[in-house]
């Protein structure tokens, strides 16, 4: 609660879930931002900055509708037209490469920013998160996939992750398996959330009132148990065996993409959970979440969701990835913040010497940090960051000697 006693509202308290972030906090995340784009400048992602607000329908639009809920929604005082302030940036980098670019081969997109959500996507989480992103438009192959996940990859070891673990699925299963037993869109979405939940008996219950036909029960019940390591995609051909094309084709995806993987990334611990149907409505094939040991939240997530240009006049094969990047900051620690320490500063006096303003000009074009000790302050030099200090010489030149 943001309010005294009395009721009245404390002004200098903050939304619940929504954070500000202090020095030196602030600077470890900036330089965690530009290390991230920079690794995906090396891979010749091209940066691009949406606005943090659009006419609803451009946010919402498709496969973005998933999002209605955890979107802030206003009007806009010059047109009357409804706006929203966005809950994800995958949607406007999408309406970038169908509507603005237009290029005809693959376009590789990067971008970071600070989204705003109605409600946390976790307990403790935060409503403000800031968002990194790459996504990779025209390109229909696991190739892709393959990069992206690597790309993925590079960035939360970059930022200091010891151990990653991916955690890949594939909603073509689940989608094609529906579509054979020919269950309905409400029938569908209950299945849906009983999986989703691992609720094995919920599941049973549900097929058995269904009426769906034992092979296709089987093979739909299968699903919650398909989990485990690279031993899963056997068991899941197994027990999928009498399923259409649609389902052995995202089985073959699945496989050759962990094949892929253990070249790139040999250190890499794949986990596959079949069951897992994380952004169902919005992904349309491979799905994945990078996890480390020590913290239960995923550190990223992506996938493939084909065709969400469609709605921007230009439907385009697309995959890509997402992470926070302050959630990341928080995982990693103390052990990014102790390599990314800036260099200790230089204490100024206070003086008006022409000399002593050209020799900071020149420490600080240099990349030094010269901070001027205010006069009437006791605040001594070491408390402000200093470890070292101009000193005037007898010959007049300014010199840095250590504190």
């Amino acid at each position: 609660m943001n309010d005294k006693p009395g009721g009245k509202p404390i002004p200098w308290l903050l939304p619940d879930a929504v954070e500000e972030l202090l020095p030196p906090a602030a600077a470890e995340l900036e330089s965690l931002r530009q290390a991230t784009l920079e690794i995906c400048s090396r891979w010749g992602y091209d940066l691009v900055m949406p606005p943090a607000i659009e006419y609803l329908e451009s946010l919402l639009s498709g496969v973005a509708h998933d999002l209605d809920l955890q979107t802030f929604k206003l009007t806009d005082q010059l047109s009357g037209r409804m706006m929203g302030v966005r809950a994800d940036i995958t949607p406007q980098a999408a309406r970038i490469d169908a509507h603005q670019l237009r290029e005809a081969g693959p376009v590789r997109l990067c971008y970071t920013g600070t989204v705003l959500r109605t409600r946390p996507e976790a307990p403790a989480g935060s409503r403000n998160p800031l968002q990194m992103g790459a996504e990779l438009y025209g390109h229909a192959g696991i190739e892709s996939d393959v990069e992206v996940i690597a790309l993925m990859a590079e960035v939360l070891y970059g930022a200091g992750i010891g151990e990653l673990h991916l955690d890949l699925g594939h909603v073509g299963l689940f989608r094609g398996l529906v579509t054979e037993a020919g269950l309905s869109e409400e029938a569908e979405s209950r299945l849906w959330d009983a999986l989703q939940r691992k609720a094995n008996a919920d599941i049973a219950e549900l097929l058995e009132a269904l009426a769906v036909p034992p092979p296709h029960r089987d093979r739909l019940a299968a699903l919650a148990e398909l989990s485990g390591g690279p031993e899963t995609l056997a068991a899941a051909r197994d027990a999928l065996a009498g399923a259409g094309p649609d389902v052995h084709a995202a089985l073959d995806a699945l496989a050759s993409i962990a094949e892929s993987l253990r070249a790139w990334l040999p250190d890499l611990v794949l986990h596959f959970d079949l069951g897992e149907l994380r952004g169902y409505r919005y992904h349309t094939g491979v799905v994945f979440a990078a996890y480390t040991p020590g913290e239960s939240l995923e550190l990223a997530r992506g996938g493939r969701y084909d065709d969400i240009g469609a709605v921007f006049g230009r439907a385009r094969p697309a995959t890509g990835f997402s992470t926070d990047l302050k959630a990341l900051l928080r995982a990693v620690g103390g052990d990014r913040a102790s390599r990314s320490a800036p260099a200790q500063a230089i204490a100024a006096p206070w003086h008006g010497d022409e000399a002593l303003r050209d020799r900071i000009r020149a420490l600080r074009a240099a990349g030094e940090t010269v901070i001027w000790q205010l006069p009437g302050h006791a605040q001594g030099p070491a408390l402000r960051g200093c470890n070292r200090q101009l000193v005037r010489a007898e010959d007049g030149d300014w010199r840095v000697e250590p504190l």
